[in-house]
C-alpha cells in the first residue's frame, strides 16, 4: 500500500483581512508545502506580518479559508504543533537562557511526568541555536543576536511540525544570518519541518525552496526562485520582483476604467423611476 502524500502545511483561498477602512490582505490564494522552506517576501507594510498573524490565528476580521496543518487557523490542537518567532525577541530578561526555555517548556508540556521530556527538549533547543556556552547567562546580558536565538530556541521546543518566523534575521550580522539559514535547512531536511519565513531582504530569497512575493496586500507570484528568474528573464530574485511590479503596474494602467458618468446617469434614471411610483 502506497503512503499518502502529506497535504500542504498552509493553504489559503480568498483570504482577506480588513482593518478599519483599509483592506490589508486582498483575496489571497496560496500554498505552503510541507517539509519545505517558503519565503514570504515583500517591502515593509505589504501585509507580511498580518498574514503571519492570520496563520497563527491571532488576527481579527479574517475572511476566506485558511487551513494550517489540516485544521482551521487558530484551532487549539495546533498550539503544540507550531513554533512562532515574532520580530521582537520574546524572552524574560531576569531569567537565564535555560530558565527561559524551562519556563516555556513547562507551559507547552506541563506535569511532573513530562519533566524528563522537557529537559531533553530544552537541551536540544539550546544546542540547535548554538547557545550551549551561554545557557546560564541572564537574557538581559545577551547581545541582540543572542536574544533572537533564544526566541528561536523557544519556538523549537517540542519539535514543531511548522515554524512561522517573522523576519527572524533583521539586525543580525552576516555570519549569524548564514548560521540561522543553515539551521532552517537542517530542520527541513533532517526533521521534515515546514518553515514559513518572512523577510524584506531579497538576497535571503535565494535560500528558500519556494517564494511568496507580496505587494500591497496581494500575492504577486508564487514559485521557486529559479522559476521566477526564468519567467522574468532576470538574474536575481530582487530583479524578478521589480519586474513583476512593473508588469502589474502596466497591466493596471492598461485596464479599462469604469465610466463614472454612465454610473451617474444610471443612478439618476433609478431615482426618477423611484419617484414616479
Amino acid at each position: 500500500m502506497m503512503n499518502k502524500e502529506p497535504g500542504p502545511a498552509i493553504r489559503a483561498a480568498g483570504l482577506t483581512v480588513v482593518r478599519g477602512p483599509r483592506t490589508v490582505l486582498r483575496d489571497l490564494d496560496l500554498t505552503v508545502p510541507a517539509g519545505r522552506i517558503t519565503g514570504l517576501l515583500g517591502p515593509s507594510g505589504c501585509g507580511k506580518s498580518t498574514l503571519i498573524r492570520a496563520v497563527m490565528g491571532t488576527q481579527a476580521k479574517v475572511t476566506g479559508e485558511l487551513q494550517v496543518l489540516g485544521r482551521p487557523a487558530g484551532h487549539p490542537a495546533l498550539r503544540p504543533r507550531i513554533g512562532y518567532v515574532t520580530q521582537a525577541p520574546a524572552v524574560f530578561d531576569d531569567l537565564t537562557v535555560r530558565q527561559n526555555l524551562e519556563y516555556f517548556a513547562a507551559v507547552l508540556d506541563p506535569g511532573r511526568r513530562a519533566a524528563a521530556r522537557r529537559e531533553e527538549s530544552v537541551t536540544r533547543a539550546i544546542a540547535d541555536v548554538d547557545l550551549a556556552g551561554h545557557a546560564d547567562a541572564l537574557a538581559a546580558n545577551l547581545s541582540g543576536g543572542q536574544r533572537s536565538r533564544v526566541s528561536l530556541a523557544v519556538a523549537l521546543l517540542g519539535a514543531p511540525e511548522l515554524l512561522v518566523l517573522d523576519e527572524p534575521t533583521v539586525g543580525l550580522d552576516p555570519v549569524l544570518r548564514r548560521d540561522l539559514w543553515d539551521l532552517f535547512h537542517s530542520l527541513a531536511a533532517d526533521r521534515g519541518a515546514s518553515i514559513l519565513v518572512s523577510s524584506h531582504v531579497m538576497d535571503e530569497a535565494e535560500r528558500c525552496h519556494g517564494l511568496l512575493l507580496m505587494r500591497e496586500g496581494e500575492i504577486l507570484a508564487q514559485d521557486t526562485p529559479d522559476a521566477l528568474k526564468t519567467r522574468t528573464g532576470t538574474d536575481t530574485v530582487e530583479a524578478a520582483f521589480l519586474t513583476l511590479i512593473d508588469q502589474a503596474a502596466r497591466a493596471a494602467a492598461a485596464a479599462p476604467r469604469p465610466d463614472r458618468r454612465a454610473g451617474h446617469r444610471a443612478d439618476h434614471r433609478a431615482d426618477r423611476q423611484e419617484n414616479s411610483r
